[in-house]
This record gives structure tokens, C-alpha cells and sequence, in this order.
């Protein structure tokens, strides 16, 4: 299976800028014929760091029927593979209510998942509501049993439930989920400084962190087999805050964690991965 993510910087708000901004890295990337998941961040074309509804409302998109749904099956559609893309979504029965969601799309253009995001970040509460249902684990169109989410999701609920139960990673390991996808706009500690050095190096800190956020499975790979977790990051800035970067492909097996590739915490690339090759680099042994 090949799985790509598209990283770059979204403008806040610059919904037909940010479109051709993915449009361009996409036409300069070898996008292999045989591509099967495209993945994007959080709130990919709207931009993510909006501080209230009515600062988000003229970006709100009807539930798989906006313009981030019609990209996605256009480019669906053209690299006959699915696409997975971040919008801001409002419902169009009464009473109108808004989510953080995603939108997967089939290679014959059908919406086969519409996924509102679990666990809410700050900013997200101040516009958001909560997904009805925890996370999304199930069979996503011809890609098999898939779990989803986004963002906050790996992170203990509104950071109150203790670190170690894992909801997100346990509600994976729990539906046997082999793949995982989390679309994200994952802030760093960073400086702009620091990200403009060494553009092209990711931020190991932050993917140090996702890897703890999934210890269900290191901890079970012997029993389990292995899980394929893809994480697609946004970079950039938006008003006064950083993004991380650094979308990566995570195995975990019997051998241990390791990383297939992962792009630098300032790249605005395609990042193309074949889940049956070997991994590069391998960050943590089996035990």
C-alpha cells in the first residue's frame, strides 16, 4: 500500500490561495500511478487558529458538500486513489451545529467517511462541537479497517484523564485496526527562528511524542502484529503560533518502532510512502 501526505503552510482564512498552494506541491511531486491514501491536515485549506464561531463562520463548509469535498474528489478522482482532507463543517439540518472533521473520499469520487473530531484543543472549543461518537474504526472504502482522527485525539480527553489510558491508541488496538490516520495542525514549542533553521529537519521532539501516544501497541506488537500509523501535519504560522511539521509514517512491530520517512518541521512537500518496503530508521528495539 502507498500513502501519501501533503504538508505545507495554510494561510488563515485564504481558502482558494491554500487550495492552489496543495494543488502546486501536488503537480510537482512524483505521485506514483498506484497510489492508494492521500492524506491532509486539519482544517487544511480553511487554516486552523480561528478564536471564535463567528470568526470561522464565513469558512464553514456543509457536511461533505463544501469546497474542501469537491477538491477531494476531483483529486480522487485524478489519482484514482482516496483522499482524506481537514474542513470546518456545518451540519445543514436544524439546529446547525459545527465540527472540526474530516472527509474521505473513494477512488470513484464517493464520500465514503465523514469523521468530527473526539477530543477538542482549546481552539477548538471556541467554535466546536465534540464528534458524537469516539474516534472512527472501521472498514474506510478498499482500504481495510481503518482507524481515524485528528489532532488532539491521541492526547488524554481535555488533558484531565490520566496519561496512560490511551483512549485513542486502545480504541485502535481494541477494533484491530492495522492502519491508522490522524490528520493534524500540531503546534511545536519552536521559535520562528528556529523553524526557519534547518527547514528540511523534522521536529524529533513532537514525533517522540506521538510515538509515546501509541505505547498500546508497542507494548502488544509481539500478540498484535504490526500497525502502520500515518500522522499528516500542517507547518507554518498562523498569527502568533507555530506548527510542528514533520508528518511521518510510524511501524510498529515485534522488532520494535520505526520510521518509514518523515519531512522536515518547515517542509511544504509530498511525502510518499510504500508501507511494503522497509522502514529507514528505527527509533525504538523490541523488547
Amino acid at each position: 500500500m502507498k500513502i501519501a501526505c501533503l504538508q505545507f503552510a495554510p494561510e488563515l482564512g485564504k481558502v482558494k490561495e491554500n487550495i492552489a498552494r496543495a494543488d502546486e506541491i501536488l503537480k510537482r511531486s512524483i505521485v506514483p500511478i498506484n497510489l492508494d491514501w492521500l492524506v491532509l491536515p486539519e482544517l487544511a485549506f480553511s487554516g486552523y487558529n480561528f478564536h471564535s464561531l463567528e470568526e470561522i463562520t464565513p469558512y464553514l463548509e456543509p457536511t461533505t458538500a463544501g469546497i474542501s469535498t469537491r477538491w477531494a474528489i476531483e483529486v480522487a478522482l485524478h489519482y484514482k486513489c482516496h483522499v482524506t482532507v481537514g474542513y470546518p463543517e456545518v451540519t445543514t439540518t436544524e439546529p446547525k451545529t459545527q465540527y472540526n472533521s474530516t472527509v474521505t473520499v473513494n477512488p470513484s469520487g464517493v464520500v465514503v467517511n465523514n469523521y468530527r473530531k473526539s477530543f477538542l484543543y482549546y481552539t477548538d472549543e471556541t467554535w466546536s462541537s465534540e464528534g458524537p461518537s469516539r474516534f472512527f474504526s472501521g472498514q474506510l472504502g478498499g482500504l481495510g479497517q481503518v482507524t481515524l482522527g485528528i489532532c488532539m485525539d491521541i492526547n488524554p480527553y481535555k488533558f484531565i484523564t490520566p496519561w496512560t489510558d490511551y483512549e485513542f491508541a486502545n480504541a485502535a488496538l481494541n477494533a484491530n485496526s492495522p492502519l491508522i490516520c490522524v490528520s493534524m495542525a500540531w503546534l511545536c514549542t519552536l521559535s520562528p527562528e528556529e523553524l526557519a533553521q534547518n527547514p528540511t529537519q523534522a521536529d524529533f521532539a513532537t514525533v517522540a511524542y506521538w510515538v509515546e501516544r501509541f505505547q498500546p501497541f508497542i507494548e502488544t506488537a509481539k500478540e498484535k502484529g504490526p500497525v502502520m500509523i500515518v500522522l499528516a501535519n500542517r507547518c507554518g504560522m498562523e498569527k502568533t503560533v507555530c506548527y510542528a511539521g514533520s508528518s511521518t509514517v510510524i511501524r510498529i512491530d515485534a522488532s520494535g518502532v520505526s520510521l518509514y520517512e518523515t519531512l522536515g518541521k518547515a517542509e511544504e512537500k509530498c511525502l510518499i510512502v510504500d508501507l511494503n518496503e522497509r522502514p529507514k530508521f528505527q527509533v525504538r528495539s523490541g523488547r
